[in-house]
């Protein structure tokens, strides 16, 4: 089980995230909402152990070990930090990744067979950027799943490729009730789906409410730090 209670990082200007708790079982789907990019991408580095929290406490199985959680999880499609490079081919995503799966349970793991057994064939010699968005979402996913050391999946933000949750949402049901290999799947969103009725969290639900007319409270109403200086504040924090 993976749990969080009251995770946060702070930015240089406004948090990168608010205190947030969520916690998701093997065989469950859950979804974290969150209106900003920067802070969708910093849950989903922080859940998959990938950048330290700068408050709160995180677990995975019972310990609070980041290298245990990263052995585990797998970061999928995070935009600046994993999402596949345009000018890349399937089939070169497909060697780059299998390249990153530990040696002792890597084999002779090919792309070509690789792409063959796991029915990629037909996009092989496609552009990523050519990719509908469930097929690049199934693509990933299934690169992420050939470790077979990896039980947490944390996605960032799949409804940004396209409006209509069923291009990722039947995906990642899948994956975490599949009953032969049962995973903890997280999808940091902008939205929760109508037809979605499985457990849901949200960016910032352990921050305490501010006071109205206090400081807090006046700076939560007024404008939020511009785009290009969140994606600094990102880009900073994984850095280091």
């Amino acid at each position: 089980m993976l749990s969080a209670h009251q995770l946060q990082a702070k930015g240089r200007r406004d948090p990168l995230l608010p205190p947030t708790s969520v916690t998701v079982a093997r065989g469950e789907l859950l979804l974290v909402t969150g209106d900003r990019q920067d802070q969708r991408t910093a849950l989903s580095l922080l859940l998959s152990g990938r950048m330290k929290a700068t408050e709160g406490q995180l677990s995975w199985d019972g310990s609070s070990r980041t290298r245990q959680l990263r052995l585990s999880a797998a970061l999928v499609d995070s935009p600046g930090v994993n999402e596949p490079e345009e000018h890349l081919s399937v089939r070169d995503l497909v060697t780059e990744d299998l390249a990153l799966v530990p040696r002792r349970y890597r084999g002779a793991l090919l792309s070509g067979p690789w792409l063959k057994v796991n029915r990629f064939e037909d996009i092989a010699g496609l552009w990523t950027e050519q990719l509908d968005p469930e097929r690049r979402l199934e693509l990933l996913t299934a690169l992420a799943l050939a470790n077979p050391r990896t039980d947490l999946l944390v996605v960032d933000s799949p409804d940004r490729h396209s409006a209509d949750d069923l291009t990722w949402l039947p995906r990642l049901r899948e994956l975490a009730y599949d009953a032969g290999r049962p995973l903890a799947v997280v999808a940091a969103v902008s939205a929760v789906p109508a037809s979605w009725d499985g457990p849901v969290a949200a960016i910032g639900n352990a921050a305490p409410e501010p006071e109205p007319g206090t400081t807090a409270g006046k700076h939560s109403a007024g404008a939020e730090t511009a785009p290009e200086d969140q994606e600094t504040e990102l880009e900073t924090e994984v850095a280091k």
